[in-house]
């Protein structure tokens, strides 16, 4: 509590969440489930998986594949970032740059085989950690939590389109 809240002020639902997603950041700060989708495949690159991840995810509804703006939106930083990001990423030979089929200007991104085979390989990475940390809970508590956290980042990007 701040020196200015009184006890009447603060909403104990609201604290339990602040303080459950500061644990949150500092576990994705020491980048933990990352290291663990790649442990066996030391070549590959953190950055890179997230930059799979990003052109996995396909293109927003209404839009013709993906770009690097797109992948710089996704993983929120700025695009020359992005652009240098993407530029490893293909050069590993996770990514290919590919013509729009409505406007040859632009560019798009798309995965090769070995960018399939890598995301793959951290979404099942990713499922056997998760699936450790929910040994223990019902199968309805994990379908709870799986709604209620959707319905959490749902709003978070809706809260990120109107700023």
């Amino acid at each position: 509590m701040s020196a200015t809240e009184t006890a009447t002020d603060v909403d104990p639902v609201l604290v339990a969440v602040a303080r459950a997603m500061t644990r949150i950041r500092r576990r994705q700060a020491r980048r933990t489930l990352g290291r663990s989708a790649v442990k066996d495949q030391p070549q590959v690159d953190l950055h890179q998986i997230a930059v799979v991840d990003a052109v996995e995810e396909g293109p927003p509804p209404g839009q013709e594949g993906v770009t690097v703006g797109l992948v710089a939106e996704r993983l929120d930083i700025d695009p020359s970032r992005a652009s240098r990001v993407v530029a490893a990423t293909i050069d590993n030979g996770y990514l290919r740059r590919v013509a729009s089929q409505r406007d040859g200007r632009r560019i798009c991104l798309e995965l090769t085989a070995r960018g399939v085979e890598a995301v793959q390989h951290a979404h099942q990475s990713r499922q056997a950690f998760y699936k450790r940390l929910f040994a223990d809970w019902s199968a309805r508590d994990q379908q709870e939590f799986a709604r209620l956290l959707t319905k959490f980042i749902d709003s978070l990007a809706e809260e990120d389109v109107s700023r």
